[in-house]
């Protein structure tokens, strides 16, 4: 049987080739047979239609865009602290502010007293106000036969308006002070004649005007101005115009993390004259012309604070045409020893002070209108001191420091050209009862400390004093300037009530004496007695807008000297009512 099969393999297989030899020479042509038949599609053919629909909407069909908006509703907390509750600070009831207030009194002595202060300010950031205060005292001095009652008034208004880039303010002030030379020496016996002949009243009349504007963001800081016109009834005159540029110079340039350097400028045109001299009927001018620059520069390093910077004026005497330039130091270094408890700081400065009557007669209202006036140098101050907290409640704040002045002002008691009869042609500030200024090369050792203790949210009582040591180059003293002088000082203050109380204490001073009547020689040194003056003031709100006041001043009925032979009053009292209101 195998036999037969593979017989029949090879042969089929030997047919094949026989075929394939064969094909060349068959002479059967190759036709396209086309086979038509009517097509029966199946599912299976429903993948092969390629063609989409395409379906057109009307307007009214067209797809809208959504928009989603999210609602916001508040959902009540679940979050139920499990320890303590939140304990409220009690800040006391605060107080209300008001606009404008009104105070009148009345004292003894025949004190009236009225004070106001009116103020409006607009939706449009402007502000404007008008204010005004007068005291005065009758005769209440009995140890002078002069009269020895003043006045003070004063009154003025502003405008103020914000802008987008800057603010600008513009005001005007008008004071006027009357006093009288009252202090006539107890060496000389005057008449009752003489004294009738005395003509002792003074009376000072200073107006000023005055503008500033504060820049946000622009290099010029702020720049101020000021003028001013002061005079006497003895036909003493001065005019005095200052301006006030500050700049800010940028540093970015320089590097990214330097701080601006700060440029304060000063322009100062004084001039004035008295109508005659002490010793003569010379008019006495003055006229200063300064030009000032202080740049300065405030950076940290390591915990220290710096402030470098210098003052420099170049100032004209118009009057004796002589020219001067001078340079200060001004230097503050500040270190915290032990952060918010000792802070430690040392400096160095100096300054020109430009002198003027309006000035003088500020600090001493008993000086003759015959005064020679010229500039204060500080050629340097040195400084130190240390100040910080000794607890949550205490500050405290000590300095030393030693400066070196030419041309210091020191007040002096005029000789009498009276001998207690004589009257002639003497005018009310030649019979002794009046001060004039010299000028000495003064070094100056002082000492000064501070130290407040708020005892409680309503009281706060506290210390401060200062010591100092002169040295003089021409005079025999310090002529005038007490060596120590210290104030102790509370505050107390409810809902209702507040009361305050100052003690002053001023040690002893010196003036001069005469062998005769001018123009003799100096003679002597008249020392003036220490002294402390108790001053207190009180009051009781009985709302927020109505006030009850009191102010006691020389509580203890002291008769001490402010000035040589210038007695001042003794105990005054006076009270009042202040109301506080809006528009």
């Amino acid at each position: 049987m195998r036999k037969i099969v593979l017989t029949l393999c090879l042969c089929t297989l030997i047919s094949a080739i026989n075929a394939q030899t064969n094909k060349a020479k068959d002479t059967i042509k190759t036709e396209v047979i086309n086979v038509v038949t009517s097509y029966t599609p199946t599912i299976s053919d429903a993948f092969k239609i390629k063609k989409n629909p395409k379906i057109k909407l009307g307007a009214k069909t067209q797809k809208k865009q959504l928009k989603y908006q999210i609602f916001s509703a508040p959902v009540a907390s679940t979050f139920i602290p499990k320890s303590g509750v939140a304990k409220g600070i009690n800040m006391g009831i605060k107080e209300r502010l008001y606009k404008n207030y009104v105070a009148a009194g009345f004292g003894n002595n025949s004190t009236p007293f009225f004070e106001a202060f009116l103020h409006h300010a607009t939706k449009f950031k402007n502000d404007f106000g008008f204010y005004t205060k007068y005291i005065s005292s009758e005769n209440s001095i009995d140890a002078t036969e002069l009269n020895s009652n003043f006045s003070q008034m004063n009154f003025g208004a502003f405008y103020k308006q914000e802008e987008r880039y800057f603010t600008w303010k513009i005001g005007a002030n008008y004071q006027q002070n009357k006093y009288n030379w009252y202090g006539l020496p107890s060496t000389i016996t005057y008449l009752p004649a003489t004294i009738a002949a005395i003509n002792e009243e003074q009376s000072y009349s200073n107006f000023e005007t005055d503008a500033e504007i504060i820049f946000e963001d622009f290099f010029v800081n702020s720049a101020k101005v000021n003028l001013s016109f002061f005079n006497d009834n003895l036909l003493s005159k001065e005019l005095r115009f200052v301006v006030e540029p500050q700049f800010k110079i940028s540093l970015k340039n320089i590097g990214s993390k330097l701080n601006d350097l700060i440029l304060d400028t000063s322009f100062d045109y004084v001039n004035g004259h008295s109508q005659q001299s002490y010793s003569a009927t010379t008019k006495l001018e003055h006229s200063f012309f300064t030009i000032g620059l202080a740049p300065k520069y405030n950076f940290e390093y390591k915990k220290f604070n710096f402030r470098i910077g210098t003052k420099l004026y170049f100032t004209s005497d118009l009057e004796n045409k002589a020219n001067q330039l001078y340079v200060y130091p001004d230097i503050n270094i500040n270190y915290p020893l032990f952060e918010n408890y000792v802070n430690m700081y040392l400096g160095a400065g100096g300054d020109l002070n430009t002198n003027t009557i309006k000035g003088f007669t500020d600090e001493n209202p008993y000086i003759s209108p015959t005064q020679f006036i010229t500039q204060t140098n500080k050629k340097y101050d040195f400084f130190g001191g240390l100040n910080g907290k000794l607890s949550s409640n205490v500050s405290y704040d000590f300095k030393a420091s030693y400066s070196n002045e030419d041309d210091k002002a020191l007040f002096v008691r005029n000789n009498s050209k009276s001998n207690g009869t004589n009257t002639v042609g003497l005018l009310g500030y030649e019979y002794g009862n009046s001060f004039s200024v010299v000028y000495d090369d003064v070094k100056t050792l002082s000492f000064s400390g501070e130290v407040t203790f708020d005892v409680s949210r309503n009281l706060v009582v506290g210390a401060n004093g200062e010591f100092n040591s002169y040295t003089v180059t021409n005079q025999a003293e310090a002529w005038n300037l007490p060596t120590m002088n210290t104030e102790i000082f509370a505050n107390y203050k409810t809902a209702k009530w507040y009361a305050g109380v100052n003690i002053f204490t001023v040690s002893e001073r010196k003036d001069v004496t005469y062998g005769g009547i001018y123009p003799s020689a100096l003679s002597g040194i008249q020392t003036l007695k220490s002294f402390i003056d108790i001053n207190i003031n009180g009051g009781y709100h009985f709302n927020d807008k109505f006030t009850a006041f009191v102010k006691m001043n020389n509580v203890t009925n002291s008769e001490y000297q402010q000035f040589s032979n210038f007695n001042v009053q003794g105990f005054q009292v006076l009270g009042g009512i202040s109301y506080k209101f809006d528009f």
